[in-house]
Formats: structure tokens, sequence, C-alpha cells
């Protein structure tokens, strides 16, 4: 019975228009995408949909608990063969629906039952915006994998550990974006070489700014994507890391990666500032999401001691303040400078070595 719905809601969907599947579908899985995606040109909105869908197939594998580490690398790699067209998509949905546990969700399960028709939307494509995606998805299944079956309760090794896995889940989506940024715009596509630079900062700055706020989140299902060594060199032991702690070691260490965070924020900032002023979608695309982080980590620094993550997620309130500040300022960079500060006072100093990335980057 239960199957049989599964089948005429998945039927129903792959009725839809492309554009009105790929919003459901993301509606259902990221709500902050589905918010800033549709503000891109009608040229740009279609493939960063898809793209992200993608990339929320790889992590939906990589976060089932119902999956072992050798079946996730198994369907990693068999997903991106299925994105570079070398297999069909169908016998990997088939195999992998009915694995997928109650506890993931339930658009995560529609999302799946869905690859082949995701996948033919990205055969639409032209050859520059698949040959971008492919690579995303190929990069970032490879990366994962590293990191499956370890034992993660106690966090990453060291910092160097932390970039490159922000760089497999998030960095390598910034390159992927600038990729398709630079097919769709000339000018764009003049600053390849900068834009490239800053675009794996781009990623990370969201990223951790993520993974700051899911800490206990993550940490409930035995995960931890911090770094041993920044901690322990502020005297605090990932290995007695638990939920009510007051430990004033642990809170040094964590604004450390705060401040790391907000660096590599404001180096987004200066990735924004070189779309051209007149592409305001691309823009608030950018801003919306890089004023939501800006603001997460100012509750995260205000609450250090929380034990789970809505205690530091922004509200309605606030999300509206971004998208009204950025309408406002989207077309110059002294107000859009001039924001993020005010927005970035009281936290942590944007790490040096971080805001360097932005300076090696012009040219």
């Amino acid at each position: 019975m239960n199957g049989s719905r599964s089948e005429t809601t998945t039927m129903e969907l792959d009725a839809l228009a492309d554009d009105t599947l790929q919003a459901r579908l993301l509606d259902g899985v990221s709500r902050t995408f589905a918010l800033t995606i549709p503000q891109l040109p009608e040229g740009l909105a279609k493939p960063v949909a898809n793209a992200y869908l993608l990339c929320r197939i790889i992590d939906t594998i990589e976060d089932e608990v119902a999956l072992d580490a050798a079946q996730k690398r198994h369907f990693c790699r068999q997903f991106i063969r299925v994105v570079e067209g070398s297999e069909a998509p169908e016998p990997l949905a088939e195999e992998l629906a009915p694995l997928l546990s109650a506890q993931t969700l339930a658009a995560e399960h529609e999302l799946i039952r869905l690859i082949p028709r995701v996948i033919a939307i990205t055969c639409g494509f032209d050859a520059p915006q698949r040959e971008a995606l492919n690579l995303c998805v190929a990069v970032m299944g490879q990366g994962m994998a590293e990191f499956q079956g370890r034992d993660l309760r106690h966090g990453l090794d060291d910092m160097a550990e932390m970039d490159r896995y922000c760089y497999y889940v998030a960095g390598v989506v910034g390159e992927m974006l600038t990729r398709l940024f630079c097919h769709y715009s000339p000018p764009i596509d003049a600053q390849r070489e900068l834009m490239m630079k800053l675009a794996v900062s781009f990623g990370q700055g969201l990223q951790m700014t993520n993974i700051l706020k899911d800490l206990w989140d993550d940490h409930s299902r035995g995960v931890c994507w911090l770094p041993r060594d920044v901690f322990a060199a502020k005297g605090f032991n990932l290995d007695e890391l638990q939920p009510g702690h007051d430990n004033p070691h642990f809170a040094a260490g964590f604004q450390e990666l705060i401040g790391i965070a907000h660096a590599h924020l404001r180096n987004a900032l200066e990735y924004t500032l070189h779309i051209p002023p007149h592409e305001t979608g691309m823009r608030e695309f950018c801003l919306w999401a890089l004023g939501m982080a800006i603001l997460t980590l100012r509750k995260i620094n205000a609450n250090l001691y929380f034990s789970e993550s809505v205690q530091v997620k922004i509200s309605r309130r606030d999300v509206k303040t971004v998208i009204a500040a950025s309408r406002l300022s989207r077309r110059s960079d002294l107000l859009l400078k001039t924001a993020f500060y005010l927005a970035g006072r009281g936290l942590p100093a944007p790490d040096r070595q971080v805001l360097a990335l932005a300076t090696a980057a012009q040219p």
C-alpha cells in the first residue's frame, strides 16, 4: 500500500514541467536554495537548481544511516557514472530507494526515486554546463568516499583536514557555480581565473557556518567535523565533548573557527563584488546566502554554549532583513562592504591567513 502511494506520487511529480519539478524538490530538501536560486536569471536558474539536486543526492547517500561505508562508496561511484552518462540512472534509483531509512527526509526519498528525471534534465544542458556539473559530482563523490567508514566521533585530525572536507562538500560547488556563471556571462568569464581562486573560499565560508551551527545534530549521530588540533591548542580534548558543557577552552577553540569562517565569508563578499552590478539576480543569489551565514555566526558567537541547532538558527525576520538590505545595496560595492562590516561587528577578527587568499586573487 505504501509502495503504491510512493509510485503514484513519483508518477505525478514526473509529469511536472522541469522548472516546476525542480522547484518542488528543492523546497523539500533545501529551503535556503529554494529561496535563493529563483533570484538567478532564467539562463542560470535551471542548471544551478539541477546542480544542487545532484549534490543533494550525494549528501543523501552520505548521510543515510542504513548504509554501511562500502555501500556508500558503491552508490557514490555509481552516481558519478550516471551523471557522466556512462550508466543508466534507473538501476541506481531502483536499488537505492528501498534501502533508505525512515530517518531520511520524505523529500529525500522522493528525490532518490526521481533520479532518472533529474538526470534527464541534466542531459538537456549545453556541453560546458554538463561538464561543470559532471566535474562537481565526480570530485564531491570521490572526496566524500575518503571520509566514509572513518571513526569521526571525536573530530577531524587538524584544520587542514577540515579544509579538505569543506572543499569536497562545498568548495567544489563554488567552483561549479563559477563555471556556470562564466558560461552565462562573458564579462564574468573575463575574470574566470580571479573568481576561481575565491570560489573555494565562498563555499567554505558557508560550509563552516553550517558545521558550527549543526555541531550537536552531527554529534547525536556520532559525527564531529571539528579539527582536533585547534581545540587541543586551547587546552580542550574533543573526546570529552558533550552537550550542556560550559568549558571556556572549548569556547576559545570555537571562536577561532568562527574567525576563520568569518574570513572566508569576507572573501565570498569579494567574490560577489566581481559580479557586474547590473546582474542583480546573481548578486542577490550570493548576498542572501552570505547575509544569512554572517547572521548565523553572530548568533553562534553570542551563544557559544548552545546545545541544539535551533538555538542559533536565524529567524524569519532575520531572513527578511537580509533580503531587504541586499536589495537596497546590491548595485553599490561601497554599501555592500559597509553592510557586511556592520553585520560582522562583534565577531572574532577574520583570520588573516584566510583573508590573504583574496589579496592573492587580485590581478
